[in-house]
């Protein structure tokens, strides 16, 4: 394997927040999947983290931010040129007009394989289609919660694909998705967009939550046509490499949400739309496979079963028109998960479904009772262990 060192500062910072790890400290453990990000290994990183001021300790089993004054700055900052200029200079691509462009950091882009993954509802479809390597945009579209991001990060990940996975908001543009110019070193530098890099890559682009987006995102016309894309603001033409193909995945169809349950959805052009050749609709999957789901979570299986047939029940109320909210598949982990740390089935749900209003809460404490009799949710009445 060749391990490249190219990685900056930024770069270092912007993975470990994303990975929800705190700058100030970054324990042990999270070492060796930060080394395999930037393709390093884990020694090299340790001299890295060095010169980005971070600092070993022993007794918090992690290392810690300490670059707190002038001196350990510029400390830090000689290590770090130390070690920058022991790394060969990469090639700069030059257009015409001369403009510089920022080398792409070579990583592995493939998601990681969850061997808790449970397969449903339209995962083999999208194998199927990822499988082919064509150029075959899908729309997938279903409630909160069952599952759409992750069976895709998972089809990515069991046929070996490299995912690009970009998060839609109402604030992202051209810039954001395309690319721009960044300022490195006092230079204006053009910098490569998630978009570019997955039409270079020949990678699986993921839009997700799609039917955030503004009008801004219909910069994508050409791409979702697979003609690729010209990057006007240096003159370049990315044509798309085999294998490369675009999924988005969103609460509604792109009409927008009536009855305000995804609020800040938005209509999408129709155009935008017409340009995905199938749409999936994503259900929450049957009690038996949830119950499937849950056991990685719950050792009790009467308590799975119960909570997979409360779900049930409450989603059929749902469609029916009885109750305005669901139980996902998401929140019933959540609930797996509660349990094992209070060991007290009410209290699992009630703290799980305490985000819901107090009339919802309690028609789904209400329709637990008609499945699990034993539990009581009275906790008021409990007291509280020491």
């Amino acid at each position: 394997m060749t391990f490249q060192s190219t990685y900056t500062q930024d770069d270092f910072f912007a993975h470990i927040s994303n990975q929800g790890i705190d700058k100030s400290f970054i324990p042990s453990t999270a070492v060796q999947e930060i080394a395999d990000n930037f393709s390093v290994k884990k020694k090299s990183l340790q001299k890295r983290m060095n010169a980005f001021g971070y600092t070993y300790s022993a007794k918090s089993k992690g290392f810690n931010f300490v670059l707190s004054n002038k001196p350990q700055v510029a400390k830090a900052k000689a290590r770090l040129e130390k070690i920058v200029s022991k790394t060969p200079d990469l090639p700069t691509k030059q257009t015409s007009a001369s403009v510089k462009t920022e080398q792409s950091i070579t990583q592995n882009l493939v998601p990681l394989k969850d061997a808790q993954y449970v397969p449903f509802g339209n995962f083999n479809d999208v194998k199927k289609v990822l499988r082919s390597k064509q150029f075959y945009p899908m729309f997938i579209t279903g409630l909160s919660g069952n599952g759409k991001t992750y069976s895709v990060e998972q089809a990515c990940a069991q046929l070996n694909r490299e995912l690009i996975r970009v998060n839609i908001t109402i604030e992202t543009d051209e810039d954001d998705l395309i690319g721009g110019f960044r300022l490195a070193d006092g230079d204006t530098v053009w910098h490569n967009g998630p978009i570019i890099e997955a039409l270079e890559k020949g990678a699986v682009l993921l839009l997700d939550e799609v039917d955030l987006a503004s009008n801004k995102i219909l910069c994508l016309q050409s791409i979702l046509e697979g003609k690729g894309v010209f990057l006007k603001k240096i003159g370049k033409y990315v044509r798309p490499a085999a294998g490369f193909t675009v999924i988005a995945t969103a609460n509604t169809k792109g009409k927008g949400s009536d009855d305000g349950r995804f609020v800040g959805t938005n209509v999408l052009n129709e155009a935008f739309l017409e340009r995905f050749p199938i749409t999936l609709e994503q259900e929450y999957p049957t009690p038996v496979t949830e119950a499937k789901i849950l056991a990685f979570h719950c050792e009790d299986k009467d308590y799975i079963k119960n909570l997979c047939d409360w779900a049930d029940i409450i989603r059929r109320t749902f469609k029916d028109g009885g109750i305005d909210e669901v139980i996902s598949t998401r929140r019933l982990v959540h609930i797996a998960q509660a349990y094992a740390i209070f060991k007290d089935k009410a209290k699992a749900i009630s703290t799980c479904i305490n985000r819901f209003d107090d009339e919802t809460k309690q028609a789904f404490q209400e329709l637990y009772d008609k499945v699990d009799a034993n539990v009581d949710f009275d906790v008021d009445k409990k007291e509280p262990t020491v």
